[in-house]
């Protein structure tokens, strides 16, 4: 068993998208190779409802999936196929754009004004990216969840965990999503196979995952003059920790807990070729694409 180091701890940036929402990017729009399959990582939380009301009018997907994980408030949407269906707290879609779909989301607060959730992009292989839309819509008491002695809870979105399977199915990257919650002062240690690259995306509280095999989470960094200089490396709230090769990923929890996103997925290993919601392997294909925008002939409806 090996423990994955962490490569990279990156502070999720403020940004806007759609008509106006403001929201936090882990990742995406940049090089894909570290994260791949998965291109973009959105935490899209908000109090005030003037941030986030004008939410996503009609948009382009083509050659990729969309997974959206809402923890307040609804999400509305509707598409050029005829589809619509809301979204609300605990509830995800996972929306495989394929060859092409026109869609709108549009956020709706909960009583106290409240928005909350994800949307995170993973790609499609070449063979898949002109296959046919799809949508599985999941309500929230169809993820299972499970807790362990420790009192860490995982609801199983995607992919097989502790003897549980999520009901999302027939992805191409085989991917798994988590959402993990270690109590505080815990520590655990979770299975990530080694051929996939992961990530997680801390959402709650704070912990270590560069010292989690050290006591109360303290890394020994080197001594002085005979003494030990140590720092308390803790992860904390909209940050996002990209993990090298290993096979198991270890948290040690804050005072307050740490809850996260654990997400991994077996790499395409293809040519990316990227404009804005559209995702491609060539530039030949990208301009196809926008052409068809243009044209009106983007939608196939056989």
């Amino acid at each position: 068993m090996s423990v994955r180091p962490v490569k990279q701890i990156v502070e999720s940036t403020p940004t806007m998208e759609g008509a106006g929402v403001k929201l936090r990017r882990a990742f995406g729009f940049g090089k894909t190779d570290e994260f791949d399959p998965f291109l973009l990582l959105d935490d899209f939380r908000n109090d005030n409802p003037q941030d986030y009301l004008a939410g996503f009018p009609w948009h382009p997907h083509r050659g990729i999936e969309t997974i959206t994980y809402v923890l307040a408030g609804d999400v509305e949407h509707r598409d050029s196929l005829g589809n619509q269906g809301s979204l609300g707290a605990g509830d995800v879609q996972w929306m495989t754009a394929g060859r092409g779909i026109m869609h709108q989301e549009m956020p709706q607060g909960d009583a106290q004004g409240r928005m909350h959730g994800f949307q995170l992009w993973a790609n499609l292989p070449s063979a898949l990216k002109m296959t046919a839309p799809r949508y599985q819509d999941i309500k929230a008491p169809e993820i299972p969840e499970i807790t362990d002695d420790d009192g860490t809870r995982v609801r199983v979105v995607c992919g097989e965990f502790w003897g549980k399977r999520g009901p999302v199915e027939g992805v191409a990257a085989d991917p798994r999503y988590l959402d993990v919650f270690v109590p505080p002062g815990k520590r655990n240690t979770l299975k990530v196979e080694t051929e996939r690259h992961a990530f997680a995306y801390v959402f709650e509280g704070s912990g270590n995952f560069r010292a989690a095999s050290s006591p109360q989470g303290v890394l020994t960094e080197k001594q002085v003059d005979g003494r030990e200089i140590v720092t308390r490396e803790m992860t904390g709230d909209r940050s996002l920790v990209l993990f090298d090769s290993g096979d198991e990923v270890t948290v040690q929890a804050g005072d307050k807990g740490i809850r996260f996103l654990l997400v991994s997925g077996k790499p395409i290993q293809e040519p990316v070729a990227w404009y804005g919601p559209i995702v491609m392997n060539t530039q030949a294909e990208l301009k196809q694409a926008v052409a068809e925008l243009q044209n009106g002939t983007f939608i196939k409806r056989n």
